[in-house]
């Protein structure tokens, strides 16, 4: 992949890319960041040595991919002045804001672009993460094979049939870290409960999500807790309780609830920008 990159807006998410195309052999040529903090760009030249910008039509001007990764509030605005300007009827934009539609990006952008939605999770950046994609009709094979290379390069990138099931990618991958974390602090509030130090607790619950996860890559998790769960066993009696009390039911309302606020949250983010 040769194509050059335009980031506008250059945060965390932004970073987590940069570094990971660079760690897949990118070439930091082809990399340019644009952002208002004059202090996160010098930083970014001197970690990656990228070219940056303050402008965003400038950055955004001679990129084959331009990503859009700033706030869902300022999208509008940022797009309209790529469209002043005359965005390239070549070009592909990937967005990583949450609860903006393509339609309206696509709008914004003057009509007639190439749109890759996406929704990464918060692992990627330790190039872990788990990222969703949807692209509108006008993406190419090609220019769908650029975005997965991209995301690539923090993770897994899975497309989904329709821009729609993003809400729930968001609901399993996009908040699912948090589902975890909260989890873990439950464990690890029942081991001081127990008559663990807190320290103690903490170092088991946080090593035995590690090593349950690193598992749950290669084998099927079904057949991982089967080999677990000793007939009569004291696993076994922890999985009755969380079957007894309706762990599956929360679950799946917590899921559900969290589908139904990305919904939420894009049709209030639309129509104060319409």
């Amino acid at each position: 992949m040769k194509q050059t990159i335009g980031f506008i807006g250059a945060g965390n998410m932004a970073t987590s890319l940069i570094g990971g195309l660079l760690a897949n052999h990118y070439e930091a040529t082809h990399i340019t960041a644009c952002d208002i903090d004059a202090q996160q760009l010098q930083q970014l030249e001197q970690r990656f040595g990228i070219s940056t910008s303050q402008d965003a039509v400038d950055c955004a001007r001679t990129a084959d991919v331009v990503i859009l990764a700033v706030k869902p509030q300022v999208m509008r605005t940022i797009c309209e002045q790529l469209a002043e300007t005359g965005a390239r009827p070549d070009q592909l934009f990937i967005s990583i804001a949450a609860g903006v539609p393509a339609d309206a990006i696509d709008g914004w952008l003057g009509g007639g672009r190439s749109i890759v939605r996406c929704m990464p999770n918060t692992p990627a950046l330790l190039q872990l993460g788990a990222t969703g994609l949807a692209a509108n009709a006008r993406v190419t094979a090609a220019q769908k094979a650029a975005a997965e290379h991209i995301l690539q390069a923090v993770g897994i990138a899975i497309w989904v049939d329709a821009e729609a099931d993003l809400d729930a990618v968001t609901a399993i991958s996009g908040s699912g870290p948090a589902y975890f974390f909260y989890f873990i602090e439950l464990l690890e509030a029942a081991g001081v409960k127990l008559g663990l130090e807190a320290e103690t607790a903490a170092r088991l619950a946080r090593q035995t999500a590690l090593g349950a996860a690193s598992m749950a890559l290669h084998e099927d998790v079904v057949k991982l807790r089967a080999q677990v769960t000793s007939k009569k066993g004291t696993t076994e009696q922890a999985i009755l309780s969380f079957q007894q009390n309706q762990l599956a039911r929360l679950v799946d309302e917590a899921t559900a609830a969290a589908q139904g606020r990305a919904k939420q949250l894009a049709r209030e983010l639309t129509q104060d920008q319409e």
